[in-house]
């Protein structure tokens, strides 16, 4: 049988398009915008993202918050609109949402917890720039940006104002901790593959707002 499902759009596309298009290629959807998440993550983004999501699904195990792992589609509508209204759908790396009502058959609906994003050179700008004011905009609790090249993890936290204060920067030789799951103690070392590292301890001022 034939694939009749369509491609998206380039005005304002909404998850109820989303639903319709081809599975030969991973999308999200920002502000109605479609952004294509293919090519396949490389070797060194999956390493990470395994080493992390065990390390946060060993804590996690028999506690109330869940984590789980791309590709796992999060909606995020403005308000109370039908799903297949919604504008904004995003498959996070890795999630951890603690609110089990947020959770049914297609994934998630409204903020999870924490969001994190592994970086690359294609991705660095919206990760940096627009899921950051996402994130902020929806409320996520924290969001952490994990740069492999630079062994870098990058923490924004929501103050009590609903904004996201200054940047933590940890390196593969710090801890990392979160006041969302307390107790979590997570060696970065652990985290990174092996390899040869380069120390930065901020996010390259282009990716600033």
């Amino acid at each position: 049988m034939s694939d009749t499902r369509k491609l998206p759009k380039n005005d304002m596309s909404t998850y109820g398009d989303y639903l319709t298009w081809s599975d030969n290629k991973r999308w999200e959807i920002i502000d109605g915008e479609a952004f294509d998440m293919t090519p396949a993550p490389t070797p060194i983004h999956q390493e990470i993202l395994s080493n992390l999501h065990a390390l946060l699904w060993n804590y996690l195990r028999g506690k109330p918050c869940k984590v789980y792992p791309a590709p796992f589609d999060v909606r995020l509508p403005n308000g109370k609109e039908a799903d297949e209204k919604i504008r904004t759908v995003v498959q996070p790396d890795i999630l951890v949402v603690c609110d089990e009502k947020k959770i049914d058959a297609r994934g998630i609906r409204s903020a999870p917890d924490i969001v994190v994003e592994i970086t690359s050179l294609s991705t660095a700008s919206r990760d940096h720039i627009l899921k950051r004011r996402l994130y902020e905009k929806h409320h996520v609790k924290e969001y952490w940006l994990i740069d492999p090249a630079n062994r870098i993890a990058f923490l924004y936290r929501l103050t009590s104002s609903g904004i996201f204060g200054n940047v933590e920067t940890l390196n593969d030789e710090d801890t990392l901790t979160t006041p969302v799951l307390p107790g979590l103690s997570i060696d970065l070392k652990d985290v990174f593959p092996s390899q040869p590292k380069r120390i930065v301890r901020e996010p390259p001022k282009k990716y600033r707002a």
